[in-house]
């Protein structure tokens, strides 16, 4: 008798939800846009932690940023904080991007970062800096330890609630009390 591995079916694009008992200070409360998984590893984009910078200043273009028209800079997780991510709500059309899912678009492109700094951008454009990264197998066995909770991507979360308040608000729309959530055996 010859018995394969089969690999778990991948999540996402999904909303990951860091569990309340979540030691990792990078995930504390934190709310994960998972938009790669697979045997190889898992990637994705933690949504909720504004840096309070201007990304005009952060940004190093050359020539320089001649205008600021406020987008902010976020922290997209710990693993290469020094790589930037456009994370979008909608299309930039004639410039390279990824859709992750129906309304979300990602672009590493210095010639959109420079249109969105210096113009005026989509109410829906964020810039983070870094991401959250999982090994093979890695997300996997967070998910069986119950360490993150499984939610479909909304548009609204991502891009209109409040960063203070999107893990909690997450988390009720699942139906869950977040002081009542246990971290335990088994998937969310």
């Amino acid at each position: 008798m010859t018995v394969s591995a089969t690999q778990p079916p991948s999540v996402a694009p999904a909303l990951l939800l860091s569990m309340p008992q979540l030691d990792d200070p990078n995930f504390r409360r934190s709310v994960v846009l998972l938009c790669q998984h697979t045997a190889d590893g898992a990637w994705g984009l933690v949504l909720n932690r504004p840096t309070g910078a201007a990304a005009a200043q952060a940004v190093r273009l050359d020539p320089p940023v001649v205008a600021d028209n406020g987008l902010e800079l976020w922290t997209g997780g710990p693993v290469e904080p020094e790589r930037g991510c456009l994370l979008l709500g909608e299309d930039p059309h004639d410039i390279e991007a990824v859709q992750i899912c129906h309304g979300i678009y990602i672009s590493g492109s210095a010639t959109l970062l420079r249109q969105l700094l210096e113009h005026d951008r989509p109410e829906r454009t964020r810039l983070l800096m870094g991401y959250a990264g999982w090994g093979p197998g890695q997300l996997d066995a967070e998910l069986r330890e119950s360490a993150w909770l499984i939610m479909q991507v909304e548009l609204d979360l991502v891009f209109d609630v409040p960063p203070a308040d999107m893990w909690e608000t997450a988390i009720r729309r699942l139906g869950a009390e977040p002081g009542m959530l246990q971290m335990s055996p088994g998937v969310h």
